[in-house]
């Protein structure tokens, strides 16, 4: 058997087991994590979900509709998926670090530099994301491509039914893809507030830690880089299915 089909079997099984993850139900710590997040929500004014949700909506739109994470480096074509996952692991494993230092530093600082933390580390997430997008051969200067990278960010960070519709239309992104491309002036379809919920409650238990004195240095660098490592993992699986289909298409 030749280097690149036991290196296909070795990712398909791999994908398989990451698949097994993302839709497992979840358990007793998620869901009262999520209960809590649900009873919080309900206690927050309307005014600050509209204040979290328009900020989130703006970074989200200068993800989509601007040059500024474009990587400046090539999009690699031409090269073998197992170059492409090792150069992959390489980038994640940078933004963990970068990613855990900016946690620790607002960690540290409590409950007001760990709202400066929000959006800081959601721009890390979003620009690793770009640089994967060029490793495994997609070019983020087209929008299309950009509106992918939101989707496998929602998929990252979504609860169990929110991940299944979102999966769905990854598998099939191609027909989504050609769909949007057939619209006048295409401009993403996106339940703001339902997106900035889901990243919420996906992150709180372990951001909430973050704020508690003492401890929040420690904590914010954990999560900022386990946060980075599930948004990493889902990425490298995304794409290699996507390969991996057009592979077969050929």
């Amino acid at each position: 058997m030749v280097e690149s089909e036991r290196y296909r079997h070795q990712i398909e099984w791999e994908i398989s087991q990451w698949k097994q993850k993302i839709f497992k139900r979840p358990g007793l710590l998620e869901n009262s994590s999520r209960k809590f997040s649900g009873w919080l929500n309900a206690k927050i004014p309307d005014k600050v979900h509209q204040t979290v949700t328009s900020t989130i909506k703006g970074i989200v739109n200068t993800v989509l509709f601007t040059a500024k994470f474009v990587p400046n480096g090539p999009v690699l074509l031409e090269t073998p998926l197992a170059a492409r996952d090792a150069k992959a692991k390489g980038v994640i494993s940078r933004y963990q670090k970068i990613a855990s230092a900016e946690g620790a530093g607002t960690g540290a600082g409590g409950v007001l530099l760990g709202l400066v933390d929000f959006p800081a580390l959601l721009a890390i997430k979003m620009k690793m994301l770009f640089e994967l997008a060029h490793i495994y051969g997609y070019d983020t200067a087209d929008l299309r491509e950009r509106l992918y990278l939101l989707h496998v960010f929602q998929l990252a960070f979504s609860g169990f039914e929110q991940r299944k519709k979102i999966f769905a239309v990854l598998s099939d992104w191609n027909t989504y893809q050609n769909q949007f491309a057939e619209q006048s002036n295409a401009e993403p379809q996106v339940d703001w507030r339902t997106f900035q919920q889901e990243y919420r409650d996906s992150i709180d238990f372990r951001k909430m830690l973050q704020m508690v004195p003492g401890i929040g240095a420690i904590v914010g660098a954990w999560a900022n880089y386990s946060l980075i490592d599930d948004l990493g993992e889902t990425a490298i699986n995304c794409y290699r299915i996507r390969l991996l289909q057009l592979e077969n298409n050929q």
